[in-house]
C-alpha cells in the first residue's frame, strides 16, 4: 500500500461549523501517522477530541465509515469499550470536505500496552475482551452468509520471494536490512519448500471482527482497557484467525519468540467469553501459521513501494515465522490446550 501523499491540514474551522457549539479551535496536532491514516489532537475552547482523516482507499468511502461508526455506537450501548463519532448538527458521523472524509471521536486518556506489558491477568483480560468484541459484533452486524477465505499457493510465493530476492540483491547502497531481508527470503524459501504439503484447505467458518486488533488500537487507562480504536478493517473473517493474529502482535519478543505462557492465558479466556473450542484455535493456528510463512508484506513495502515505515517490525515478524515452524506444537497447546 503506498504512502499517502495527503499532506495539507485538515480543515478543521469548517468541519467544526457543522457541530452545535464545539468551542473554537486552539490547536490540532497530529498524534498518530499511522500506515493507514491520520489522526489529530484537536483542542478547542471547550475541551480535546480526536479528529480522524480517512485515506486508506480501500475503506475511506463514506458508506464503509458510517457502516463502522453505526456498530461501534452499538457496541458502546452494549459496554463494549470504544469511543464512538460524534454526531453533527444534522446527526451525520461523517465530514466530506474538499473530497476527504473526517471524523470526530471524543478524545480518550490513555496509552497502548504491548504483552510484555501485561501480567497473566491482563492476558486474560485482554482474551476476554477480544472474546466480548466478537459475540457483541454478532449481535450488532446484519447475517453475513458463509465467506470462502483460500489459503495461500507457495507457487505464487515462491515467485513473490524471488522477485523480492532480486530486488534486495540490486538495492545500492546495500545495508543490514537488505542483508537480513536476503538471509529471510532464502530461509524461507526453503521452509516452504519443506512445508508445502501442510497447505490449509479454504476456511468458511467466520464472524464479524475487528480486523486489527493490535497494541497500537488499544488504549489503556491503567491496567483497564479504556477504548478500542480504528474500526476501518471492519469485516467477516474467521473469528479465531483474528484471536491467533492478535496474540502474535501482542506477545511477540523482539527475538521473535511467543510468550506462551501469556499466550495460554489470553486464549483461554477468549475460548470461553467468544464460545469457541479448542479445535477451532488449533485450525486457526495452522492457518496463521501458513499465513505468516507466506507473507512479506513489509518487504513489498520497502523494495516495490519504496515505503520503510514498517521497516522496524521486520526482524522480530520474520523471526517468529522460523520459531513458531520449529516450536508449532507447543504454540497449538498453548492457544488449544
Amino acid at each position: 500500500m503506498p504512502r499517502s501523499s495527503a499532506t495539507t491540514a485538515p480543515p478543521v474551522r469548517a468541519l467544526l461549523r457543522r457541530y452545535d457549539d464545539p468551542g473554537e479551535p486552539l490547536s490540532c496536532v497530529p498524534v498518530t501517522q499511522g500506515l493507514l491514516n491520520r489522526g489529530y489532537r484537536l483542542a478547542t475552547t471547550h475541551g480535546a477530541y480526536f479528529l480522524k482523516q480517512h485515506l486508506d482507499a480501500p475503506t475511506a468511502d463514506r458508506a464503509t465509515i458510517v457502516r463502522q461508526h453505526r456498530a461501534t455506537q452499538r457496541l458502546h450501548a452494549l459496554g463494549v469499550p470504544v469511543a464512538p463519532p460524534l454526531p453533527d448538527a444534522e446527526g451525520d458521523t461523517v465530514a466530506e470536505i474538499d473530497g476527504r472524509c473526517y471524523a470526530l471521536h471524543p478524545w480518550v486518556e490513555g496509552s497502548h500496552r504491548g504483552g510484555a506489558q501485561l501480567t497473566a491477568t491482563g492476558s486474560r483480560r485482554l482474551g476476554a475482551l477480544l472474546g466480548l468484541v466478537h459475540t457483541c459484533l454478532e449481535q450488532v452486524m446484519e447475517p453475513h452468509g458463509d465467506h470462502q477465505h483460500r489459503s495461500a499457493d507457495p507457487e505464487d510465493t515462491f515467485r513473490v520471494i524471488d522477485r523480492l530476492l532480486r530486488l534486495a540483491r540490486a538495492r545500492r547502497p546495500r545495508d543490514a536490512f537488505d542483508e537480513l531481508a536476503e538471509h529471510r527470503l532464502v530461509e524461507r524459501r526453503r521452509l516452504l519448500a519443506d512445508h508445502a504439503h501442510r497447505r490449509p484447505p479454504p476456511a468458511s467458518a467466520a464472524g464479524w471482527v475487528h480486523g486489527d486488533f493490535h497494541p497500537l488500537n488499544l488504549l489503556y487507562r491503567g491496567a483497564e482497557p479504556a477504548a478500542i480504536i480504528d474500526w476501518d478493517r471492519l469485516g467477516v473473517q474467521p473469528r479465531a484467525e483474528e484471536a491467533v493474529r492478535a496474540a502474535a502482535i501482542f506477545f511477540v519478543q523482539p527475538a521473535g519468540r511467543l510468550e506462551l505462557e501469556k499466550v495460554r492465558a489470553y486464549a483461554r479466556a477468549y475460548r470461553r467469553a467468544a464460545g469457541a473450542d479448542p479445535a477451532e484455535l488449533a485450525a486457526a493456528v495452522h492457518r496463521v501459521w501458513w499465513e505468516r510463512l507466506n507473507d512479506f508484506w513489509i518487504l513489498r513495502w520497502r523494495y516495490q513501494l519504496h515505503d520503510s515505515r514498517a521497516d522496524p517490525q521486520f526482524p522480530a515478524v520474520s523471526a517468529l515465522v522460523v520459531w513458531w515452524t520449529r516450536e508449532y506444537e507447543a504454540v497449538c497447546d498453548a492457544f488449544a490446550g
